[in-house]
């Protein structure tokens, strides 16, 4: 049960909690009384959580662009891949070999003029083949000047060697440099929380750099993902923008991105126990130019309404040495209790408004507005009474 009331918040409740564990009450029993709720829209490491089915083209666009998706599959699977190829062509060529010197006449017994010396079966064609495209150089098998066809196939594999060998070192270099990887260094705080900040209710969340090599320049964006009932029964997805304070960032500190909710914010509306019944998911994401590789690169990752903390602020992190700032990335996930109205932007701005009287709210709000206006400060907190 939540008891909506008014009190200071005293000392003992401004201590460090850590994201990763705390949840607010009615924000736990909404996640177990939801259980059955729609799936992410983006997993917390940035990954989409969409299946496709039946696309356009089935397997043709996947082998059309053959770099891209060598690039995207797992390590194992390219391997084996590269190793097939490496054992078919061997394969084949050694085939082909191995007909050369049958209709040549060089199998069984050694003969005079062969076309391929000390190829006597086909063992020793694949032997041959692998020696040729691995350029081994054994010096026992060779190709003679006696048969041209020979001569012709020995070329067309020393090209093929060269194209295998080409688009393996680039798919191993493309792989070690995915911007996946970079992207794994910069994070987003395991939370995102409403404070207030210069007198407005604000959304926030932290980004930071976890490697040597900062990120010297970036932009921010959020997006809000809300299921929405069409009125001919159908379900579908809205995306509303995000306005954010400041998009540019600079990342050799961690930065919080700030959204105010104001009129012009899908969240303008909704208090701590609306959001924690609503339906939506934030999506945030960071784009930068990396300063070693000068690739483009994106981060990513998303909020639900469990993980939207009311009332909470990041701690801070960043202090001022004697030569250096210190950033002490231990405390990028934690934050501590600060006194913010448990209500929405709308009604705590009506409340301002207000001159006296709340005749047209519903009990509920009233009681909050009457609560703010005796006070006449926002630095009484409506706090949640844990039972």
């Amino acid at each position: 049960m939540v008891l909506p009331c008014a009190i200071e918040m005293g000392p003992e409740r401004d201590f460090i909690i850590s994201t990763q564990e705390t949840a607010s009450a009615p924000r736990a029993r909404a996640c177990k009384e939801k259980a059955g709720r729609r799936q992410r829209y983006m997993q917390k490491d940035g990954h989409c959580n969409v299946s496709f089915q039946q696309t356009y083209g089935e397997w043709g666009h996947y082998v059309l662009d053959i770099y891209t998706t060598l690039v995207e599959i797992q390590w194992r699977i390219m391997f084996l891949v590269f190793s097939l190829a490496y054992i078919l062509s061997w394969l084949i060529f050694g085939l082909l070999y191995f007909l050369i010197a049958h209709v040549h006449g060089d199998l069984g017994q050694p003969n005079e003029t062969p076309c391929m010396a000390n190829v006597h079966s086909f063992t020793g064609a694949f032997l041959f083949s692998m020696e040729t495209q691995a350029t081994i150089g054994y010096g026992f098998r060779g190709v003679t000047e006696n048969c041209m066809v020979a001569i012709v196939v020995v070329t067309v594999q020393d090209v093929l060697s060269c194209v295998i060998d080409t688009a393996i070192i680039g798919v191993v270099i493309a792989k070690m440099a995915c911007a996946r990887k970079r992207a794994r260094t910069v994070g987003f705080s395991k939370c995102a929380v409403v404070n207030l900040q210069n007198g407005c209710l604000c959304l926030q969340w932290r980004i930071g750099d976890f490697r040597g090599n900062h990120i010297l320049e970036g932009e921010a964006q959020g997006q809000l993902v809300r299921h929405c009932l069409l009125p001919n029964g159908r379900e579908c997805l809205a995306y509303q923008d995000l306005k954010l304070q400041c998009k540019s960032v600079s990342l050799a500190t961690p930065v919080t991105v700030v959204h105010k909710l104001d009129h012009d914010s899908p969240l303008y509306g909704l208090s701590p126990q609306a959001l924690a019944n609503e339906d939506l998911e934030l999506v945030v994401s960071f784009t930068y130019t990396d300063d070693s590789t000068g690739m483009l690169r994106q981060t990513r990752t998303s909020y639900t309404p469990e993980e939207i903390r009311w009332a909470q602020q990041f701690q801070d992190m960043v202090r001022l040495g004697r030569r250096h700032y210190h950033a002490d990335y231990s405390l990028f996930h934690q934050t501590t209790w600060v006194q913010v109205p448990m209500m929405s932007a709308q009604e705590r701005d009506r409340a301002r408004r207000l001159p006296g009287s709340c005749e047209s709210v519903g009990p509920a709000t009233r009681h909050k507005l009457q609560t703010c206006q005796r006070e006449k400060s926002d630095t009484l907190v409506l706090e949640e009474a844990w039972l």
